[in-house]
């Protein structure tokens, strides 16, 4: 009997062990439940935090490609008006020419052979033959073939846009990209500036002073109008060049042949009142455009405050086009068709403006982005 109850006792406590073990594997299973489904919340909140973080960089990128092509097609758009303007004014000349025409053939159907007499034939030959050669000079000015685009330029903004699209590059502006391709060295010529006018020893800064500086009286030299020309001209190519202006509170820039009246009071000798330069002016936060005389108010900008102001000139597209450099904002592009003389980068660093503007114009390393304000 007794061995009969130790051996139950034995195979109960065997059993309870047993049920303890399974109680205990049972709970460790549990606990493991647990901790894989804590690591499973990790790992879901861990993935969709990745997610939403590279769903924002495609966002950002979007936003980056969105603006880049903003900035790209206005910078085309503003092209294309001034090429459009450009075309406007010599049909406009040549619609003037034909109602000139008009007036002396009507003139002609309306008098005899017969009754003009000898003297006044040789005089009116005198007139037709300065009539022709005025005619034949309207002709020359209005040759379709003298206005054109740079196609080569636009092939280059396109390629650049494709390689973009094959890979996307840090958050550079493909016309910034383009322009600073074309950077050029450059420095101004001391001896073509204004006696009020410091130019540093490198050529690359103008500051103005009240005071008259003791310099030769050159030929090339502005006596009147605070302007400075570079060493340098251009006569093919592209040419891009960035100028700092902060904290300047009026400044002229400008490109200019150099024919341009530099003697005397004459407006012409200012950047873009005459036809011998381009010319982009600002005034205590208003922008305007130059050239010819015509003034060309930028409402749009007003207010704008940019770091450095760039200068693009294209010979093959006859063009030359003015820039926020910070953001390649566009202020103003001017087409002349064909240029006719080489082309020298000039500058005005503008008076003392009430003690406000004491600051030097200073050439930049355009190859470098100017910092964001």
């Amino acid at each position: 009997m007794n061995g009969d109850f130790d051996g139950r006792t034995m195979k109960d406590e065997a059993r309870l062990k047993r049920q303890q073990h399974l109680k205990k594997q049972r709970n460790a299973i549990t606990y493991r439940i647990k901790k894989l489904a804590a690591k499973q919340v990790e790992i879901t909140k861990k993935a969709d935090a990745l997610k939403e973080k590279i769903k924002k960089k495609y966002e950002d990128m979007k936003r980056v490609l969105n603006e880049d092509m903003r900035i790209t097609l206005t910078q085309l758009d503003t092209e294309q008006e001034a090429t459009e303007k450009l075309l406007e004014q010599k049909i406009e000349d040549c619609y003037h020419l034909t109602q000139e025409l008009d007036q002396e053939l009507d003139q002609e159907l309306s008098q005899e052979l017969a009754e003009v007499k000898t003297q006044e034939a040789d005089v009116k030959f005198q007139q037709n033959a300065e009539k022709e050669k005025r005619m034949s000079e309207a002709f020359k000015l209005t040759d379709p073939d003298l206005i054109r685009t740079d196609d080569f330029k636009n092939d280059q903004l396109l390629s650049i846009t494709i390689n973009l699209l094959l890979f996307i590059r840090a958050q550079v502006p493909v016309t910034k990209k383009l322009f600073q391709s074309c950077a050029s060295d450059i420095a101004l010529d001391a001896d073509t500036a204004h006696p009020k006018l410091i130019i540093s020893p490198e050529g690359d800064s103008a500051t103005y002073t009240d005071t008259w500086q003791d310099v030769p009286d050159t030929a090339s030299r502005f006596d009147n109008t605070l302007n400075v020309v570079s060493q340098q001209s251009f006569s093919e190519g592209r040419h891009y060049w960035e100028v700092d202006v902060s904290e300047k509170t009026y400044w002229e820039l400008g490109v200019t042949y150099p024919s341009i009246p530099r003697k005397g009071r004459a407006e012409q000798c200012w950047l873009g009142r005459g036809k011998e330069s381009w010319g982009v002016e600002y005034f205590n936060g208003d922008y305007t455009a130059w050239h010819g005389g015509i003034q060309h108010v930028l409402p749009l900008l007003a207010g704008r405050k940019f770091i450095r102001i760039g200068v693009y000139c294209s010979f093959p597209g006859g063009l030359m086009c003015f820039l926020g450099a910070d953001t390649m904002t566009p202020l103003h592009c001017f087409c002349a068709g064909t240029f006719s003389e080489s082309l020298h980068l000039a500058i005005c660093p503008g008076h003392a403006n009430e003690g406000t503007n004491w600051k030097s114009l200073k050439i930049c390393d355009a190859t470098r982005s100017a910092p964001v304000l």
